[in-house]
């Protein structure tokens, strides 16, 4: 038996608590789960978990070797990704959930990460909210904001940038805001990321001001607040992914550059290990390519 993955399907089932949780991460069936614990039990010669219809526990000797099988696992991915750093490339699914606005800038790049690991392939998850990466099965999150779970290994990689913008229809006839308190006067779109939706900050480049806002459309998805802007409906704070291409062309207009939205902080979470495998860790490393590139989400960018 290949005792290495048995040894890799037990602790994701230990993670997640579930067979059905780890067959998703595994992208294997319920029944593969389940036949590899069994053949992992029966070479070891005893019961590591006990089963019953609507739990799982794990046994004192499934607690005992939890230790060992963490050492066995991540002494084999050291060792694959040393040999995978002399030419080899890397292989296997990754699921990665980010921001809308990220997760387009990304796919339209995959190309060249599918070119450099031809055995790579990735599912892309539009999430707006933090996700529970252990139940979900999601090896890599991008996250804005402050990161508050300790459980996780978290790094920073860069900085949003967002633009407060309304289309030339909205604006004829009215008078564009020029500081923070012309904004209540306006029809505003809010994006529902976290909070109330009810509160836009901005930043003179000393500190933050925060701005309440009475929305008369409140989005949990970037893209309809995208679209509601270019339809005229009022003002909206997008991302410069979104909102470049249109004020390039003039769709939208940018409104109060000298007081923009304040800037967040573009942090990568995945479940605290000292090992990435190589198809995480090359995932890792073109999402960091990618926003460096950019200098309006580069970390070198003053904040």
């Amino acid at each position: 038996m290949d005792i290495v993955g048995a040894l890799q399907t037990f602790m994701r089932v230990v993670e997640t608590g579930s067979f059905s949780a780890a067959a998703v991460h595994l992208s294997v069936t319920q029944p593969a789960v389940s036949r590899q614990i069994s053949a992992l039990e029966a070479h070891l010669k005893t019961r590591l978990l006990h089963r019953t219809t609507n739990a799982l526990a794990l046994t004192a000797e499934g607690e005992q070797i939890i230790p060992m099988a963490l050492k066995v696992i991540e002494a084999v991915e050291a060792l694959s990704e040393t040999t995978c750093r002399g030419g080899m490339a890397a292989t296997g699914k990754v699921r990665l959930a980010l921001p809308t606005p990220l997760g387009l800038c990304i796919s339209d790049r995959l190309g060249m990460l599918f070119e450099q690991h031809q055995g790579l392939s990735v599912e892309l998850l539009f999430r707006e909210e933090p996700s529970d990466l252990v139940e979900e099965g999601i090896d890599l999150e991008v996250r804005l904001g402050v990161v508050a779970d300790c459980s996780l290994m978290c790094r920073r990689i860069g900085w949003t940038t967002a633009f407060l913008v309304a289309a030339p229809s909205y604006l004829e006839g009215r008078k564009a805001p020029k500081t923070l308190n012309d904004i209540s006067v306006h029809d505003c779109i809010c994006y529902k990321r976290a909070g109330d939706g009810r509160s836009w900050s901005f930043s003179n480049g000393a500190e933050d001001v925060a701005v309440r806002v009475a929305p008369r459309l409140i989005a949990s998805n970037s893209i309809a607040a995208h679209r509601a802007a270019l339809a005229g409906n009022g003002l909206a704070v997008l991302s410069h992914i979104l909102a470049v291409p249109d004020i390039e062309v003039g769709r939208l207009i940018r409104l109060m550059p000298d007081f923009p939205p304040s800037r967040l902080p573009i942090n990568v979470v995945y479940p605290s290990r000292r090992n990435l495998p190589l198809r995480i860790r090359a995932v890792l490393d073109f999402l960091i390519d990618v926003v460096r590139e950019d200098p309006l989400m580069a970390p070198s960018l003053s904040h």
